[in-house]
């Protein structure tokens, strides 16, 4: 049997590798048009800022080491031009010289990946404007940064007299993954950094009321975000520095301009084959990673596959999926019944110190599905024992459902990124075994003062959720209050920070005996600064037989609230 892989990085190469595995004798032929075959792109952002000093460090696996460890034939700067499904063949062409040879094959895999966007803006092709996505692209980057311009290698690198280093400014275009890593990046570097993001809100896969919290993380380091304004484009200034231009007709000086808008997936082969593309604009493949011929499969950022949670079909450009994909498609080749689960689109990305992670279903994806069932919760618990130096707070926010306690999705944040890492990666094996947030309530996880509480945040997010799904904590949040009577619990001296217009004050140590001054024609909702002691007013209230429902997050999560509307 031979097989051709078309690609490598994380798919392709994964594939090839797990193919060798289970099958000695398959002749295996993979084909990478870059000059790497397998490397690791989501460290070119910290490549570019020198947290990774060596190139090298990125590049996962060489042509070498798959010739030796796995007799797999690799060609680098070798391009696949066409594909014939009916003669099974591929044309492919030497890069570096042009010559087009024809392979023919038994099965084939694709893992083209998904280039970046480029959108035919003016002045795009300008010297100083960039791509992150491959390795020469972060090498080309940082030789720009290091004195590629008159501008940049000024005065301030001559030896002898140390003149003045100037000040450089940076124009980062996207709010993902990359533009959010390459704003950090380039701060790290002395860089006055914008970021620019047409929709409005960064990491699009957060809900707002947690996107606006990392919006503020990244002005408080120094970087300026504008949001709802797109890039119409670009222009060279005296001096050599670049203007990007805006819809809104505001202009933004940088000598360097990074793209990262998001990528698009590379479906020009897989047309040329004739093969199905979904209506994301990926191919489309079956759970076995199949094409719509039966002797072609795909993998990675090409794809599209199912979200795990609402059977949808989606695009999904993360290495996690890509590998997994891989080695499901190796296992089929090789005679195997692996099949894809489906995507649940777990992430993280760290920002300075801190970090921002996700899995599941959002509340506003819900919300676009039409679905009602469900239910959501704030909760703000320490990253590890509070009476243990260094504790943070974790802002978290759980989704499920409200007819049979399903966990669905949960995003969290904080300054401690490896509790933030934690507690999302618990989750996410909880989503994907189908768990309730009852059993997040039982669930037995590790515990020392400095790694997390007697109750972890996965078992504080299970008791609170199973609180309000058994009638001992009735639920209310912060967008369906209008009018509403309020009751804060807070200590007076709270109030003079932060107080909420019309709310009744009884501090939560006179609540019972003060029962009287409230009243029990009315629903009461009951704020304090988190929900904790509002939750214990809220259990006095209901034994006494008042209508009462606790203000999900309390304070905290009206703060993030607020911030979301004032900025949206």
């Amino acid at each position: 049997m031979k097989v051709i892989i078309i690609g490598g990085v994380a798919g392709g190469a994964s594939c090839a590798a797990r193919l060798r595995r289970l099958d000695e004798k398959a002749e295996i032929l993979m084909v990478e048009r870059g000059p790497y075959v397998s490397y690791a792109n989501c460290g070119l952002p910290y490549h570019v800022g020198g947290v990774i000093e060596k190139e090298s460090s990125l590049l996962v696996a060489s042509e070498q080491l798959f010739r030796t460890h796995f007799a797999i034939d690799v060609r680098t700067n070798c391009e696949a031009m066409a594909i014939s499904p009916k003669n099974k063949t591929v044309d492919l062409r030497n890069v570096a010289n042009g010559e087009v040879t024809t392979e023919s094959y038994d099965k084939l895999v694709l893992s083209p990946g998904a280039p970046s966007v480029r959108p035919p803006l003016p002045g795009i092709d300008l010297p100083g404007i960039f791509h992150v996505r491959t390795v020469p692209d972060a090498r080309t980057i940082r030789e720009w940064v290091e004195g590629g311009t008159t501008f940049l290698a000024g005065m301030y690198r001559y030896s002898g007299i140390q003149f003045v280093k100037p000040a450089r400014q940076a124009v980062v275009v996207g709010g993902g993954f990359i533009g959010l890593e390459m704003a950090e990046n380039l701060i790290h570097l002395g860089f006055k950094v914008t970021l620019i993001q047409k929709p409005d809100q960064l990491l699009g896969p957060l809900d707002k009321e947690i996107a606006v919290l990392v919006e503020g993380h990244l002005k408080r380091h120094g970087v300026h975000v504008v949001l709802n304004d797109g890039v119409t484009g670009f222009e060279r200034l005296e001096g050599g520095s670049l203007e990007v231009q805006t819809i809104s007709g505001k202009t933004h000086r940088g000598e360097i301009v990074i793209l990262a808008i998001g990528v698009r997936p590379d479906t020009t082969l897989a047309k040329t084959a004739g093969l199905a593309i979904g209506e994301r604009g990926g191919i489309r493949v079956d759970e076995h990673m199949r094409t719509s011929d039966p002797d072609i499969f795909a993998v990675g950022d090409a794809v599209e596959v199912k979200d795990f949670m609402t059977g949808q079909w989606s695009l999904i450009a993360l290495a996690g999926p890509a590998n997994r994909q891989g080695r499901i498609a190796a296992d089929v080749i090789a005679g195997r019944d692996s099949r894809y689960r489906g995507t649940q689109g777990t992430a993280i990305i760290g920002l300075f110190g801190g970090a921002a992670a996700w899995t599941g279903v959002s509340e506003k994806t819900l919300k676009k599905l039409g679905d009602p069932d469900f239910e959501k919760i704030y909760l703000f618990p320490n990253s590890h024992a509070g009476y243990y130096p260094g504790a943070k707070p974790i802002a978290m926010k759980i989704i499920f459902r409200k007819s049979d306690g399903r966990l669905l999705g949960a995003q969290a944040l904080g300054q401690d990124g490896p509790a933030v890492d934690k507690r999302i990666s618990a989750l996410a094996i909880a989503i994907q075994m189908g768990a309730t947030i009852y059993d997040l309530e039982e669930a037995e996880l590790c515990y020392a003062p400095q790694f997390g509480s007697a109750k972890d945040p996965v078992n504080f997010a299970g008791m609170v959720a199973a609180d309000v799904l058994r009638g001992d904590m009735p639920l209310s949040h912060w967008d369906s209050l209008d009018g509403a009577f309020l009751l804060d619990v807070r200590e007076p001296v709270e109030l003079t920070v932060e107080s909420v217009p019309g709310a009744v004050n009884i501090p939560l140590g006179q609540l019972r005996s003060r029962v009287g001054e409230l009243p029990r024609d009315r629903e009461i909702h009951i704020i304090c600064r988190s929900a904790q002691r509002a939750y214990y007013a809220t259990r006095i209230l209901l034994q006494n037989g008042f209508n009462a429902r606790n203000v999900s997050g309390g304070m905290l999560s009206r703060a993030m609230h607020s911030l979301s509307d004032l900025i949206y």
